[in-house]
């Protein structure tokens, strides 16, 4: 308690030399961007729309939008804590991937799953991915998500507003593509522009975008494309992800008032190879990387075949399934002292240097996977205060996946779904009362089918040794190939489901006085759904269907005080259903009623938005309670759990113009997330939680459910995301000049120590990473350089995935490099 109480005090402190400075040196550059952008001066107690001119970052808000809560208010009257991040900001920054929003978003520091960025962790749980405003496919570790066409990322902490459907109160992802309207108007005369990066690992990315206006008659209007393709090697040894990314939007008015906009996105990836990380986890292999070596051999477990792996004829009797006694020639155990001649290593046994490039994976490795995803909609005014719009979205996954130490998948998945919403407002009482609200419905279809195995339960993480690399006896053969004619392992969990969703929903923002804010909002959903499990080690029901209906609601209230102050509440129940990782509905999880395949949760959330110096100085203070729950996979020998988690948390962030020159940010959370117990989640734990040394216990794997660890049978703390996260930078942009102009952003972020979630555990200390970037740009060429963790530094990512988070951890990437020409048409 008494370091917590610490890093609220430094917190604390950082924030109010912040604020001083930005006092001490906002007025003259205030008073010249309000001489520059606002007629008169605006009463105290008034908030003015204000084009920022001095904004060469992309920091300030241009425009108003809807995500937050369905109807369009700028971020700083929203009575919730939301990032919004324009792709000047990105580009300046550096941000090529999401997990390095926590530069500059609050409460998104995102633990490993599997090394591969696909969600985002907001206020300590998992996040979900948007498209436009809808749900994508699930993707929590399946491919990188690509932000590099986005013209906007908005980080939303909190449920998806009632246009958006049933989710949950952890928060959200939306990806704005760009478009032919981005700045709210037409392209006048085409534009285009062409980027070849390269750098560090064989760095090697060439992307092209451009758009031009459209007029065809009556209509009027433009079209945007982007395409990017990225054929690089990684920080990490044998990782060598390939993407491919191409996207296309219009956007175009129709007559009779009617507009219209589409965008599709196809996106294509190989190699981005799921790891683990370093295994046998110890605290000196933490913090010295001395690793303990060695390999077990026995004629227990032998490739008979030398074909160079073990088939399932080759480890018949060697799983768990079935040998729950722990018999001789099992690779599992799960009471204390246990081990046997296939756990101890004894050939090559002794301690080496491990390099944190080197991670569990091996040649045999592959993902593979393709995604499309359209948008349509159309929407016309029908009066001055009222208009309706119609939606429709389709999002496809397909992804075939094999990690050699014996994780198998495939995803077969798409999601379509159609919203029409009527638009409209009334003001009373001489307009002492304005409202303005939306009613829609929405219906949405998932197909989705998982295939996962687990190999009978002869995976275990630590067999393999790092330093001398895979051997035939820890790399398993998979269903993607034949053996004998025959699949060289069976799908354990083979899963199809359908989910029918219709919903309807409404919103409704009263305003009085233009002061005081009400927001209310609710939707009611009917969920039908229905899901088969054809695997050959199903441990749960293997056939459910369902039918059940679900109302959500919030209610949010803010009121503007005199100078730029917004107090606002928020309290929200939502609900979602228990997606797996191909949005799949597991029949056990539905057989078990409808309070397991359809979750609720809550948040409860305070704070304030300020806004000074004429627009120059903007940011929230806010501090929230939530309960939620997540999928937990079960993973060998265990069908899934539902993990109820507590998350409490103080949020802090600062955009500030200090100079028409120098901006800063800040981005700073103080958070602590526990597991409601008790947890029936089934994990892999260290041979030394069971009393077994390594060398004793590496070769096999040690499972626990965690309620019955020493000190885990009630709540315990979620102690793989951090308690505080602060990021802070700043950016120099010079004015234009005859030699052009040039700029450069410097910024660290510092992570506070995480650990395993068991009793005594490993723990990963606490760092700092630097990040400098710069360009200079001339005419229609700009080029640009960034350099990631500049001071190179050591650090670690607890693993995300429950099964693993007390037997993995992913070294941290260490310094990278990269250089970008850009030509602009």
């Amino acid at each position: 308690m008494r370091h917590h109480k610490r890093r609220i005090g430094l917190l604390s402190g950082i924030s109010a030399l912040a604020v001083t400075a930005v006092m001490g040196h906002a007025g003259a550059f205030a008073a010249e961007t309000a001489a520059a952008s606002t007629p008169a001066a605006a009463p105290a107690d008034q908030i003015q729309e204000v084009v920022v001119t001095a904004d060469k970052v992309g920091l300030i808000e241009k425009k108003p939008t809807s995500t937050v809560f369905g109807l369009n208010k700028s971020l700083l009257e929203t009575p919730r804590s939301a990032t919004f991040v324009s792709d000047t900001t990105l580009d300046r920054y550096g941000i090529t991937s999401i997990d390095k929003l926590v530069e500059i978003s609050p409460s998104s520091y995102t633990a490993s799953f599997y090394g591969v960025s696909g969600s985002l962790n907001v206020r300590g749980t998992l996040a979900e991915d948007y498209f436009e405003g809808f749900k994508r496919v699930e993707n929590r570790g399946t491919y990188s998500t690509p932000i590099g066409d986005a013209s906007e990322v908005q980080v939303v902490r909190g449920p998806p507003n009632p246009i958006m459907g049933s989710g949950k109160v952890g928060g959200l992802l939306n990806f704005i593509p760009k478009t032919a309207k981005d700045t709210g108007a037409y392209l006048t005369a085409p534009t285009g522009e062409i980027d070849i990066t390269g750098g560090s690992y064989n760095k090697k990315e060439f992307s092209a975008q451009g758009g031009a206006p459209v007029s065809i008659g009556p209509v009027q209007g433009g079209v945007y494309g982007f395409l990017d393709v990225d054929d690089s090697h990684s920080y990490y040894h044998g990782i060598y992800p390939k993407k491919q990314t191409a996207e296309v939007s219009g956007d175009f008015n129709l007559p009779d008032g009617w507009t219209t906009s589409f965008q599709g996105m196809v996106y294509h990836s190989d190699g981005d190879v799921q790891t683990a990380g370093w295994n046998r986890i110890t605290q000196d292999l933490i913090d010295n990387g001395t690793y303990i070596t060695g390999r077990n051999v026995s004629p227990l477990l032998v490739d008979s075949n030398g074909d160079g792996k073990i088939d399932v004829n080759e480890a018949a009797g060697k799983g768990q399934y079935g040998f729950f006694t722990n018999a001789l020639g099992s690779l599992t155990c799960y009471y204390y002292g246990c081990t046997n001649s296939l756990h101890q290593l004894n050939t090559g046994v002794g301690t080496a240097q491990l390099s944190p490039r080197t991670v569990d994976i091996s040649s045999a490795d592959f993902s593979r996977t393709t995604t499309y995803t359209t948008y349509f909609n159309v929407a016309k005014k029908l009066t001055d205060t009222s208009g309706i719009k119609f939606e429709l979205f389709y999002d496809d996954l397909n992804n075939e996946r094999f990690v050699s130490y014996g994780f198998p998948a495939s995803y077969q998945t798409y999601v379509t779904e159609g919203r029409a919403t009527y638009n409209f407002a009334f003001n009373f009482l001489d307009d002492i009362v304005k409202t303005k609200s939306f009613v829609g419905a929405s219906y949405r279809y998932t197909d989705a089918h998982l295939r996962e195995s687990f190999n009978s339960g002869i995976i275990a993480l630590d067999r393999r040794d790092l330093v001398n690399g895979p051997s035939a006896t820890d790399i398993i053969a998979s269903p993607f190939e034949t053996i004998n004619g025959q699949p060289g392992w069976p799908w354990d969990i083979d899963i199809h489901s359908n989910i029918r969703n219709a919903g309807l929903f409404f919103t409704t923002d009263i305003a009085v006085l233009d002061k005081l804010d009400v927001i209310v909002g609710a939707r009611e959903d009917n969920y039908n759904v229905s899901s088969n499990d054809l695997g050959v080690l199903s441990f749960d029901s293997t056939h459910a269907h369902s039918d059940h209906s679900k109302a959500t609601y919030n209610v949010s209230v803010s009121y503007k005080l005199p100078y730029g102050f917004i107090p606002y509440y928020t309290y929200d129940q939502a609900a979602a259903l228990e997606l797996d990782q191909a949005s799949d509905l597991q029949p056990g999880t539905i057989a078990k009623g409808a309070n397991s395949w359809i979750s609720a949760s809550y948040l409860s959330e305070a704070g304030v938005k300020f806004s000074e110096f004429n627009s120059t100085l903007v940011g929230s203070v806010s501090a929230y309670r939530q309960t939620r729950t997540q999928l937990v996979q079960g993973g060998p020998g265990a069908p899934s759990s539902i993990q109820g988690t507590l998350s409490k948390g103080v949020e802090f962030e600062l955009r500030y113009l200090a100079t028409k020159n120098i901006s800063f940010t800040y981005a700073g959370d103080i958070q602590h997330t526990e597991v409601k117990g008790p947890d029936s989640a089934f994990v892999d734990i260290p041979p030394s939680a069971q009393g077994v040394s390594g060398v004793d216990g590496y070769g096999g794997v040690y499972s626990a459910t965690i309620s019955a660890l020493p000190g885990r049978g009630g709540d315990y703390a979620y102690s793989i995301i951090p308690h505080s996260v602060n990021s802070l930078y700043g950016t120099y942009t010079s004015d234009m000049h005859d030699w052009g102009r040039a700029g450069a952003t410097f910024g660290m972020t510092h992570v506070s120590k995480t650990s395993m979630v068991i009793q005594d555990p490993v723990v990963y200390p606490a760092y700092w990473l630097a990040t400098l970037s710069g360009f200079y740009q001339h005419g229609p060429y700009t080029v640009s350089a960034n350099i990631d963790n500049l001071f190179d530094k050591r650090y670690f990512t607890p693993s995300e995935d429950a099964t693993y988070e007390n037997v993995a951890a992913l070294p941290g990437v260490g310094r990278e490099w990269r250089v970008t020409l850009k030509r602009k048409f």
